[in-house]
């Protein structure tokens, strides 16, 4: 990787779960000129529920299927399984099943080739097994993990790949933003923030802090704002 369209920073997000929450959160992205990948479970789209999160009951209803290239437009689409089981206690067919059903039905919602990926489920949720399936047996090219590194490189695995930190670490988050700024980068640098956007609701980061930070790490002329197939998977 030599860069990021003549740049030697950039700036991704990526949310998990496809659910109501993203309306607003990608609301708030486009004021900024911020892009992220939203990873989607495809069986699951437009089912209604909630979730105690954070000790609060907070709404956990998925996007309507009808809508994801409206809602989604601007952004990208990336596989997250098609029912958002823990890839380790699977067999092999199971994976290439559960990654490349999802992709496809994806790629035919939102009208373009799906190539990216986050694994689902907290705790130990992915291995070198899994990885190497997705490699040699499916169709994706980049798949992130939840183990946050607090790094800037660019990690050469793009199938186990680090995030630099999850969004509601909010003092993590702030401080690593303007770490990010300052810093003078000499080779690659990437600083990428995951989550899912129901956390907004739960308390871990209010909906005005994560506008706070967008508008901080936001239209910077030494840095690339783009998805995540555009900061690792540039065609």
């Amino acid at each position: 990787m030599n860069g990021f369209y003549g740049k030697t920073k950039a700036v991704t997000f990526s949310f998990d779960d496809g659910v109501t929450q993203d309306v607003r959160l990608i609301g708030i992205l486009d004021r900024y000129g911020l892009k992220a990948t939203f990873n989607l479970n495809s069986s699951l789209l437009g089912l209604q529920g909630e979730l105690e999160s954070n000790g609060r009951t907070v709404r956990h209803d998925k996007n309507p299927a009808g809508r994801v290239a409206e809602i989604y437009a601007g952004h990208e689409v990336a596989v997250h399984t098609l029912t958002h089981p823990n890839l380790t206690a699977l067999d092999d067919d199971a994976v290439v099943w559960q990654v490349e059903e999802d992709r496809k039905t994806l790629g035919r919602l939102a009208g373009y080739d799906v190539r990216c990926m986050a694994y689902p489920c907290g705790g130990v949720n992915c291995d070198e097994r899994v990885a190497k399936v997705l490699r040699e047996r499916t169709q994706i090219r980049f798949a992130r993990t939840i183990v946050s590194s607090g790094s800037f490189d660019v990690s050469d695995d793009l199938f186990l790949y680090d995030p630099t930190v999850y969004y509601a670490d909010k003092d993590r988050l702030f401080e690593l933003g303007e770490k990010f700024i300052r810093l003078q980068a000499d080779k690659p640098q990437v600083f990428y923030i995951w989550g899912h956007s129901y956390e907004m609701d739960d308390g871990r980061i209010s909906w005005s802090e994560f506008e706070e930070f967008c508008q901080l790490i936001s239209r910077r002329e030494d840095i690339f704002y783009g998805t995540n197939a555009q900061v690792f998977l540039p065609r």
